[in-house]
């Protein structure tokens, strides 16, 4: 398959430290992309994400293929793995405690897309002009939206909007949410830390990622956005655009 690329991570308008941390590599057969956005304070949030980031990208690369029936295992594991981890530090380190990260991975082959996630780092896709979110939010106020109690406009500005519920690291077990689906020639997709996300709403974010600009303009554009909606947060986003996907046993 045929991939552009651009990535970047940025500290934003307010925060002293980066605890974003992020991951992008793509050869001809495959892309994996990784967004871990950490929490805890004290550096403990950057030691988070960035183990986060390590172990998932060394237990996914070392595979020769993700095109097997149990792909979606294998990115289960590899973040069920870099929770172990983390949670064994907060156990065995007292300044580590309570530290943890999101984590969304992004694995693209010319059979499809995998993507694993735990908590609220998003992965889009925009595909014939229609921008989808394709994660869901393990946090307190999509629970709110799912039962009908607030809007997804309320919840966008809802105080407890940065609150998840489910993180790697903070607990001795976590249920990554796990699924795949089709790629085809000419999508685009965005994973995100809710630094970006938070700040820029959905109808900006496809307008931004419409542009035909080189992937490197339209990532500085989309940071330059949160940035200029006020930067609360550090902003990671990974950009692929897809060029060209083989036929399923061509070279």
């Amino acid at each position: 398959m045929q991939l552009s690329v651009a990535a970047r991570t940025d500290v934003g308008r307010i925060r002293q430290g980066n605890e974003d941390s992020l991951y992008a590599d793509a050869s001809e057969s495959r892309g994996l992309f990784i967004v871990a956005d950490g929490m805890g304070g004290h550096a403990a949030g950057e030691v988070a994400s960035e183990m986060a980031v390590a172990i998932i990208a060394d237990e996914l690369t070392a595979l020769e293929t993700l095109d097997a029936p149990d792909s979606q295992g294998r990115v289960a594991e590899a973040l069920r793995r870099a929770n172990d981890a983390i949670y064994r530090r907060t156990v065995l380190e007292a300044d580590k405690q309570g530290m943890g990260t999101t984590a969304s991975v992004l694995v693209l082959s010319d059979s499809g897309y995998v993507i694993g996630q735990v908590g609220d780092s998003r992965i889009y896709l925009l595909r014939d002009g229609v921008l989808r979110q394709l994660t869901k939010d393990h946090s307190y106020v999509q629970e709110q939206v799912d039962a009908g109690f607030l809007t997804p406009e309320q919840a966008r500005y809802h105080p407890y909007s940065n609150v998840i519920t489910r993180c790697v690291g903070a607990n001795e077990a976590v249920e990554p949410d796990v699924f795949a689906g089709p790629v085809q020639s000419g999508d685009v997709f965005l994973v995100a830390s809710d630094g970006l996300t938070g700040m820029v709403d959905d109808r900006r974010l496809q307008q931004l990622l419409s542009s035909n600009a080189q992937p490197r303009r339209v990532v500085d554009a989309l940071i330059a956005e949160a940035n200029g909606r006020g930067g609360l947060d550090n902003i990671t986003a990974v950009l692929v655009q897809v060029h060209a996907v083989n036929a399923p046993g061509r070279d």
